[in-house]
C-alpha cells in the first residue's frame, strides 16, 4: 500500500513542489494539506496519514507544538513526523525532536534524499543522522535540565549493564555497525539490544534515545 503522506506548510509554492515529486512516486499518495498546525491537527481527525512533512514556523501555531499534540499518544495512529528546516540546526529543531518528531531535514533537500526519509521513517527509522543530533543537542546543550528529574533517572534504571552501554554509544553517534565493532558483537545483537532499550524507555526510535541520554546526563554534551 501507498505510504499516506501529509504536506503542512504556510507556503503553498512549497507544498506544490513536494506534492510533485511525491506524486511521481508509485508507493506514495499525498492524501491531505494544511497551511498550520491547526488546520493540520483538524485534517487529521478525518484523515489516516503515515508520515507528515512539517513546518516549524508557522501562525496560529507553529510545528513543534502541532508535533507535540500529534505524538502525545492519545490515539490509536500516530503519524510520523518529518521537521522541515530552513536552516540547518534551526532553534527548532531539537524542541522537535523532544515533541516526538522522528527527524527533520532541510528544505532544499534533494528529492532523492526526501523520498529515502519518508520511506526510512514510515519503516520505523529516524532520518537525522547521529552526529547531527549530537551536534544538534551540544549548541542547544542551555536548554537541557540542570539536574535529572527522578522519573527519567528511574527509567535508566530498567536498563541492563549492555543496554546501558549501547545508549552510551547511540548517543555519542556511532552506527549499529560501529557499535557492534566497540562492544565485540554481532550487528544482528545490537539491533535487538536497540530495540529493548525503545521499549523499555517507551521511546519512538534512536532520535529521542539520544536526547534521553543528554537529559539524564547519561552522555555530557560536547564530551
Amino acid at each position: 500500500m501507498a505510504i499516506r503522506v501529509m504536506l503542512v506548510d504556510d507556503q503553498a509554492l512549497l507544498r506544490t513542489g513536494f506534492r510533485m515529486v511525491l506524486a511521481a512516486q508509485p508507493d506514495m499518495e499525498v492524501v491531505a494539506e494544511a497551511g498550520d498546525g491547526v488546520q493540520a491537527l483538524e485534517v487529521l481527525r478525518g484523515t489516516k496519514v503515515d508520515v507528515i512533512l512539517m513546518d516549524v514556523r508557522m501562525p496560529h501555531l507553529d510545528g513543534v507544538e502541532a508535533t507535540r499534540r500529534i505524538c502525545d499518544g492519545s490515539g490509536g495512529h500516530e503519524p510520523k513526523v518529518l521537521i522541515l528546516t530552513t536552516f540547518d540546526l534551526d532553534e527548532y529543531a531539537f524542541s522537535a525532536l523532544k515533541a516526538g518528531a522522528s527527524g527533520f531535514m532541510l528544505k532544499d533537500v534533494p528529492p532523492d534524499e526526501l523520498l529515502s526519509a519518508i520511506r526510512a521513517v514510515h519503516s520505523g527509522d529516524a532520518v537525522v543522522a547521529p552526529s547531527t543530533t549530537r551536534r544538534l543537542i551540544d549548541r542547544f546543550s542551555s536548554v537541557l535540565p540542570a539536574t535529572v528529574p527522578e522519573p527519567l533517572a528511574r527509567e535508566l534504571e530498567r536498563l541492563t549493564t549492555r543496554e546501558r552501554e549501547v545508549l552510551v554509544l547511540i548517543a555519542q553517534g556511532l552506527s549499529n555497525g560501529e557499535i557492534a565493532a566497540n562492544l565485540t558483537l554481532s550487528e544482528a545483537t545490537v539491533k535487538t539490544h536497540v530495540g529493548r532499550i525503545l521499549t523499555k524507555l517507551g521511546l519512538r526510535d534512536r532520535v529521542q534515545a539520544v536526547v534521553l541520554a543528554y537529559e539524564t546526563g547519561l552522555v555530557r554534551a560536547g564530551g
